[in-house]
């Protein structure tokens, strides 16, 4: 099995790297340089492996319980490849202009099948770009755990013109519950104050979503 010290110099991931950019290097390739090194009796190449398989199973997201499962990966190296993702995913939205519900779907999507209700705030500037994409609270939605506070701080710092709120149902019903709809209309309320816009507030679930603009409920 190939190890780094087996590997020409100036073929070895990092220096492949820096010689020739991020864009030469496999995926396999980019987790050995996050990663570093193996351990005993599995070289990176091989946990670099394991993870993109983990990454392929049903398109879902990795989540740590799934990368401390791979031999070679503990909760401090699990962490870090985590946030290295998250960070990558965060700036790729960066600029990404929401005309309608639809062009928002792809960026909340992994949300659709939580376990957990996930709670999102999306901010946008004056040209509808989203400019940060945020979880607020995870856990059972109520007017009384999404306090405007928790949800517009990042928003004002961001400038932000507007936002879109969205929020799975683990339960895959697709209707607005009663604390859905009076937190809504709290945020709402809350951003007319500030003057931040809230354009939508969409749920989704497994089998699609809805959008409680369109139903009359902002």
């Amino acid at each position: 099995m190939k190890r780094i010290k087996d590997i020409p110099d100036f073929d070895r991931p990092r220096e492949k790297l820096a010689a020739k950019g991020p864009e030469a290097l496999s995926d396999t390739e980019l987790l050995v340089v996050l990663l570093g090194s193996g351990v005993r009796g599995r070289n990176v190449f091989q946990v670099a492996r394991s993870i993109l398989k983990k990454l392929g199973t049903n398109g879902q997201r990795l989540e740590i319980s799934k990368l401390i499962s791979i031999e070679g990966i503990g909760v401090a190296k699990a962490c870090q490849i985590l946030a290295s993702f998250e960070f990558a995913r965060r700036r790729l939205q960066e600029g990404t202009i929401i005309r309608n519900t639809h062009d928002l779907l792809p960026l909340i999507s992994y949300i659709a099948d939580k376990k957990q209700e996930y709670f999102l705030c999306i901010s946008l500037n004056g040209a509808n770009e989203i400019i940060g994409n945020r979880v607020i609270t995870v856990g059972l939605l109520n007017k009384n755990q999404i306090h405007p506070r928790e949800v517009f701080v990042d928003a004002i710092t961001d400038r932000a013109a507007s936002v879109i709120l969205a929020h799975n149902h683990p339960s895959g019903v697709l209707s607005p519950s009663p604390d859905d709809i009076l937190a809504t209309r709290q945020l709402v309320d809350a951003g007319r104050i500030l003057g931040i816009s809230v354009l939508d507030h969409i749920i989704i679930a497994r089998k699609g979503f809805i959008s409680l603009k369109e139903k009359g409920y902002l």
